[in-house]
């Protein structure tokens, strides 16, 4: 297996010479949302409307031409053979996990560390979640006791690119060829991407996107995609997101619905033509606050995120690790600054999975990361101002 992958600051990779002037403390800043959906929407709004008059003229809504183009895009964008789209990204889960005939007596390994579907995806088709811990400086699942839990009953592993950052993929998909176990990557936050070089989606047996508004690559509604290299897989996929059906009315496996509709196409089409513009600017916010947190001192009150060498991360969130993280929000609420949790309460210790008998101190990186995580905001559209003002107000708050 590899070692773990070495770290450095995003400011590491700044210019030393180029200079941030701190705002006046008496410098106030209108309130703004945590993402700013239509300032992104009126960059485009022509574009969108365009490409949604076009599919309303068709009166085509579901599958169809636009859902084909958009999977070929999107195939070519992220250099995988195959690509399924989907009605979410929690689908996109459910539906790799189906593909491989995982069910009752199956166990998956994944983190408690992630959003709900996750876990949720494996439950659903009476399968077994088998929770493992974190590396705690980035967040995804720990490699180390991936390979701990794997036993007879292990059908796939489940890692996230939890916050744009990919997971240490080397080590689980040397273990994946030691063993057989494919490995399904759960890419939702994390189109764009790279890890050594290689899209993320593209390097396990299945990537699943999503497309959920708060998305890099966000619809109007929910939307999902699958990825993958093997043929007779991407076939199956295919059959199973129409209710394992090839033919009209005649149904050879027992699938689901879960088709993306002509419209989200249409509208995501337009917005994959403008992604890597996009997370040029998200990388750019990311990069002044690294900056910014080192000119007020607060790298060593602030846990910043990390960015491991030779891999490209798209900050879906801009996630610190902080003490006293929850009086710290209520003190940036009360100046009009938002922030949000992702995850307040690690997957093992939600009611939802109180079955699996997990207690607390079972996964302490994880339980740990969910009391002192907080994300900031991280979009294009944000100001220079408004970044001021967000850590200006956290050095307010640890200064004081």
């Amino acid at each position: 297996m590899s070692s773990a992958p070495q770290l450095e600051s995003n400011a590491a990779r700044v210019s030393s010479h180029e200079p941030i002037v701190k705002p006046s403390l008496n410098r106030a800043v209108a309130p703004f949302d945590f993402l700013d959906l239509k300032a992104q929407f009126a960059s485009i709004r022509n574009e969108v409307m365009a490409s949604i008059s076009t599919v309303m003229e068709s009166q085509h809504f579901i599958l169809g031409g636009e859902v084909r183009q958009f999977e070929e895009e999107c195939a070519a964008f992220l250099g995988a053979r195959h690509a399924i789209s989907c009605a979410s990204g929690s689908d996109a889960l459910l539906l790799a996990l189906m593909a491989l005939g995982i069910g009752p007596g199956d166990e998956v390994i994944t983190t408690p560390f992630t959003f709900f579907a996750t876990g949720g995806s494996i439950a659903r088709l009476g399968a077994k979640p088998v929770f493992v811990d974190i590396d705690p400086d980035t967040f995804n699942i720990a490699p180390a006791a991936v390979a701990a839990a794997v036993t007879s009953r292990t059908r796939a592993v489940m890692p996230v690119h939890l916050f744009g950052l990919p997971a240490d993929m080397a080590p689980l998909l040397e273990l994946s060829r030691s063993t057989g176990i494919p490995v399904i990557e759960d890419a939702a936050q994390a189109i764009g991407s790279r890890y050594h070089g290689k899209f993320v989606g593209t390097l396990g047996a299945f990537g699943c996107f999503s497309f959920f508004p708060s998305k890099n690559l966000g619809g109007a509604g929910d939307g999902g995609l699958l990825t993958t290299e093997d043929s007779a897989m991407a076939e199956r996929l295919r059959m199973l997101r129409v209710h394992g059906s090839q033919k009209k009315y005649h149904h050879q496996l027992m699938g689901i619905n879960s088709r993306l509709d002509a419209l989200q196409a249409a509208i995501l089409r337009v917005k994959l033509r403008h992604l890597e513009a996009w997370t040029r600017g998200r990388q750019a916010r990311a990069i002044r606050y690294d900056k910014l947190f080192r000119d007020y001192g607060l790298t060593s009150i602030v846990r910043l995120p990390p960015t491991p060498v030779d891999i490209e991360q798209v900050y879906n969130q801009f996630t610190i690790r902080c003490t006293n993280r929850d009086a710290l929000r209520d003190f940036l609420k009360s100046r009009g600054i938002p922030t949000e949790i992702y995850y307040s309460v690690p997957l093992h210790l939600q009611p939802a999975f109180s079955y699996l008998e997990h207690q607390a101190g079972d996964f302490p990186h994880a339980e740990l990361a969910s009391a002192e995580v907080l994300s900031l905001p991280v979009y294009p559209e944000l100001s220079d101002l408004q970044q001021n003002a967000v850590v200006q107000s956290i050095a307010d708050f640890y200064h004081s």
